[in-house]
């Protein structure tokens, strides 16, 4: 089987979502995704992980989806963060994003309840047959509490509208049994920051980023540089951000990358229960290192 289509190469940002006390800012919302594009990013996630998908009303997880198709117009590719562990739910979610115009849609395995291998592949067969979009499979086990397993992906990379994998997997072994598999059938992107240009090496399309979120540029650039043969360059940064990767996951994302765009202006210190304000500590730690970084 050929490879498939490629969505984006380079940075997807896994964007933050704006709230007020009563819903999304929009406002915020706006400035946030034109910010993100002027930087240089390649593509944009909405309503995923980071976005608080998962905390957002229905109204808003659609109203979300639809603005940024519209804000963004074209200049980059839209990935909406459709999937759920109520399957109907999140069937009837992906179709209103492929009718609203987004480019592709981010499938998170089902947490909670999660699914058998088999049940995996079933699953991604119900999306596929019931909307067209492009989809990108996300394996996320540490929230999910299900690893989708290299010999999956396979049976996965079987189906037309599978093109793609977000993995957070955090198992290199795993993933470069993955590579071994499919890496002539599906694009691969990290789903996490400190395993940027390893996965890179392997043959990785990018990354879906939290970290560009606060420095979209210099993620670009870690990608742009081993794009072009840099890779002693794109180590570099990768090694330049790796204090501040931890500190974005010192707690639960986004509650860091969120004070972190609070730090930038970008939005207002509004997070989603049952997530909660930064500790005192870890906040204090993050911000020293925005500091040394030169990025506040």
């Amino acid at each position: 089987m050929a490879r498939k289509e490629t969505i984006f190469q380079g940075v997807a940002t896994a964007l933050i979502t704006p709230m007020t006390e009563d819903g999304v800012n929009f406002d915020q919302y706006g400035r946030l995704i034109d910010w993100q594009i002027e930087q240089g990013i390649n593509a944009l996630v909405i309503a995923g992980t980071t976005g608080e998908g998962s905390t957002l009303t229905d109204e808003e997880h659609k109203a979300c989806i639809s603005y940024a198709v519209e804000r963004v117009a074209g200049r980059v590719p839209v990935i909406a963060g459709t999937g759920s562990n109520h399957t109907d739910y999140g069937v009837q979610l992906t179709k209103y994003a492929a009718d609203a115009g987004a480019d592709a849609a981010l499938i998170v395995t089902p947490y909670y309840n999660k699914a058998t291998q088999n049940g995996l592949v079933k699953l991604f067969e119900e999306y596929a047959s019931a909307c067209d979009i492009p989809i990108i499979a996300y394996n996320v086990p540490g929230r999910t509490g299900v690893n989708i397993e290299p010999s999956t992906y396979a049976k996965l990379a079987e189906i037309d509208t599978v093109v793609a994998i977000k993995e957070a997997n955090s198992n290199i072994s795993k993933i470069v049994e993955t590579f071994a598999l499919v890496g002539d059938k599906l694009d691969l992107y990290s789903g996490n920051d400190d395993q940027i240009t390893p996965l890179l090496a392997m043959g990785a399309k990018g990354v879906i980023s939290v970290l560009s979120n606060v420095v979209p540029k210099e993620t670009v650039e870690l990608c742009d540089k081993f794009f072009a043969g840099d890779v002693a360059g794109s180590a570099a940064l990768q090694c330049k951000y790796t204090e501040f990767v931890k500190d974005l996951f010192c707690e639960v994302n986004p509650i860091p990358v969120k004070e972190a765009m609070v730090l930038l202006g970008y939005c207002d210190p509004i997070i989603r229960s049952p997530l909660y304000r930064m500790e005192d500590q870890n906040l204090a730690k993050m911000k020293a290192t925005m500091q040394e970084l030169g990025i506040i």
